[in-house]
C-alpha cells in the first residue's frame, strides 16, 4: 500500500442511497450546507453500515459544482473525478488489514499543509483507524489540533475503543447504527429480489447491516451454513473436510455460523417465537436441540466460540481447535 491511497474503488452513490442512516447523514447534511463541517470526524459504529460511503458522499458534497444542495449531484467534473478516484483534493488511508504507519500520517501531514488543488476543501479519509499505531496516532493527534479550515478529517472505525482518547476528544463523533432487521429483510426482499428464507437469514444473521448482508447475498452463505451445521452438530464425527480448517477466513465464518446456531437453541428455550430464529428454516432441528442442552452448557458454549475465533487470531492449531470445539459441543 501506498501511503496515501487513491485505488480504492468509490460507488457511484449518494447519500440518499445509504439506507437506515437517516439521523447521522441528516446531520452531515446540516454541518455541510450550513458551511461547518472542518476539522476532525470519527464515524463510529458496526463494520457494514454504510460509513465509509457516507464518508466519501461528505466528500462529494462539500466539493459538488452544484452549490447549495444537500446531497452530491454526481454528474459535475468534481463528483465524476471522486467517482473514479482521481479528484486532487480527496484522499483515502487505508490499512489493507495491517498498521496504518507513520509514513501515511506523514504524507498527511503535507498534503492538508497545502492549499486546495481545485476543490472547496481537501478531504482525508482514514478506513479502519483503530489500526492506526502509536507513532502514527501520535502524528495524527498533532494535525487534529489545529486543522487547516479548508480542510476535513474523517476517521471511521468499528472499534473506536482502540483509537487514543485524545484523538476521540478532538473529533465530532458521528454514530452510525444497524436497522432493525425485518427492514432489513424487507429492502433485500423488495429491493434485490432475493427469496424469503435467504433474505431472513441474511437481515439476522448479519444483524441490521446491509453491507455485510450485500456482500454475502451472491454468496452460497445460506447453503453453506447449513453444511456447517451438520458437520458440527449432527454429524456422528467431525468432518474437516467439510469445514476447510485451513482457510483461515473460512473456518471464522463457520464458526460465526455456529455462533449463531447456538443463539437460536439458546432463545428458543427461553420461549424466543420462530420469527426471531437467525435459522428459522431449521425449526425443527433447534427444537431437538433446545431439549438436549441445559442452559448451563449453552452457555458455555456460547463463551467458548468467541474464545475459539480469538485463538483463531493468535495462530493456535486450527485442526486442534476444531476438535476441541467438536468435544464441547458433543459432551451434552
Amino acid at each position: 500500500m501506498g501511503p496515501i491511497n487513491r485505488a480504492t474503488t468509490i460507488q457511484r452513490m449518494s447519500f440518499q442511497s445509504i439506507r437506515g442512516q437517516e439521523r447521522p447523514i441528516s446531520l452531515l447534511q446540516s454541518y455541510i450546507v450550513g458551511a461547518r463541517l472542518e476539522g476532525g470526524y470519527l464515524f463510529s459504529g458496526p463494520d457494514g453500515i454504510g460509513k465509509q460511503m457516507a464518508a466519501r458522499n461528505v466528500a462529494k458534497l462539500v466539493n459538488c459544482l452544484q452549490e447549495e444542495a444537500s446531497d452530491a449531484c454526481g454528474q459535475c467534473p468534481s463528483c465524476k473525478k471522486i467517482d473514479s478516484n482521481q479528484h486532487p483534493d480527496v484522499h483515502i488511508i487505508a490499512s489493507d488489514g495491517g498498521e496504518i504507519k507513520i509514513e501515511s500520517i506523514r504524507q498527511l501531514q503535507r498534503e492538508i499543509s497545502l492549499r486546495p488543488y481545485e476543490g472547496r476543501k481537501k478531504v482525508f479519509i482514514l478506513d479502519d483507524a483503530h489500526r492506526l499505531n502509536s507513532e502514527s496516532s501520535n502524528a495524527l493527534l498533532k494535525v487534529l489540533e489545529e486543522p487547516p479550515r479548508d480542510s476535513i478529517i474523517v476517521l471511521i472505525s468499528d472499534k473506536p475503543n482502540l483509537i487514543f482518547k485524545t484523538i476521540i476528544s478532538r473529533c465530532k463523533i458521528i454514530k452510525f447504527a444497524p436497522m432493525k432487521r425485518l427492514t432489513l429483510e424487507e429492502i433485500l426482499k423488495k429491493d434485490f429480489l432475493i427469496d424469503g428464507s435467504t433474505a431472513h437469514f441474511l437481515a439476522y444473521f448479519c444483524e441490521g447491516r446491509l453491507g455485510k448482508a450485500l456482500r454475502l447475498k451472491d454468496s452460497a452463505v445460506f447453503q453453506d451454513k447449513n453444511k456447517v451445521i451438520d458437520s458440527f452438530v449432527f454429524s456422528p464425527r467431525l468432518n474437516l473436510e467439510k469445514i476447510g480448517f485451513k482457510d483461515k477466513a473460512a473456518l471464522r465464518g463457520s464458526l460465526n455460523i455456529l455462533a449463531a446456531w447456538f443463539r437460536d437453541v439458546y432463545l428458543l428455550k427461553t420461549g424466543m417465537p420462530q420469527a426471531e430464529m437467525i435459522n428459522f428454516d431449521r425449526w425443527e432441528d433447534l427444537s431437538k436441540q433446545a431439549s438436549r442442552y441445559s442452559y448451563q452448557e449453552l452457555t458455555q458454549i456460547l463463551g467458548f466460540i468467541p474464545q475459539a475465533i480469538n485463538y483463531l487470531e493468535r495462530n493456535i492449531n486450527t485442526k486442534l481447535l476444531l476438535y476441541y470445539l467438536g468435544e464441547q459441543l458433543w459432551k451434552a
